[in-house]
């Protein structure tokens, strides 16, 4: 969901390309991943969105996941962070950005998972070895990703 705050610099700035710091969850289990078929291009997507001005890191994920998902994540720990030319996005809005990701993963988190926000249209667990074709494209560096970290526990740092 758009913030007042980011709606205002459009309003000044209209669609150019702008930095966007975000923050996105990747709920995994037992090799699975649970990801998210967007509203606004029908992509199957991580879940996620921006950092309001002051929010912490982990404050904008509580507060984003418990908006899309309905649930709150169990010691969420930082996967990664990703910035650069592969994450560029232009949105149906025209709006152009730049994401500056901040991802975490966890595997469990408390609720039921529902979803009725309107920015998403399905959710499905997707295995990492047998993943849908048509990925959001600025999450595939992320998406692909996953693996590498869960053996390894080592933080990725993509520029």
């Amino acid at each position: 969901m758009k913030s007042d705050y980011v709606g205002k610099i459009r309003e000044k700035v209209g669609h150019m390309a702008m930095l966007n710091p975000v923050v996105t969850l990747i709920i995994y289990k037992e090799g699975k991943i649970l990801l998210q078929k967007r509203e606004d291009n029908g992509k199957w997507a991580i879940h996620g969105g921006g950092i309001e001005p002051g929010e912490t890191y982990i404050e904008a994920l509580l507060r984003e996941i418990k908006e899309e998902l309905n649930i709150i994540p169990i010691k969420p720990v930082l996967m990664g962070i990703y910035s650069g030319k592969k994450l560029f996005n232009i949105y149906p809005s025209k709006d152009e950005v730049y994401v500056l990701n901040h991802v975490f993963l966890c595997e469990e988190y408390e609720g039921n998972i529902s979803f009725n926000d309107g920015e998403v249209k399905e959710l499905k667990w997707f295995d990492l070895k047998n993943l849908p074709e048509d990925l959001f494209e600025i999450n595939k560096p992320i998406i692909y990703d996953i693996e590498k970290f869960i053996t390894s526990n080592k933080k990725v740092i993509v520029d």
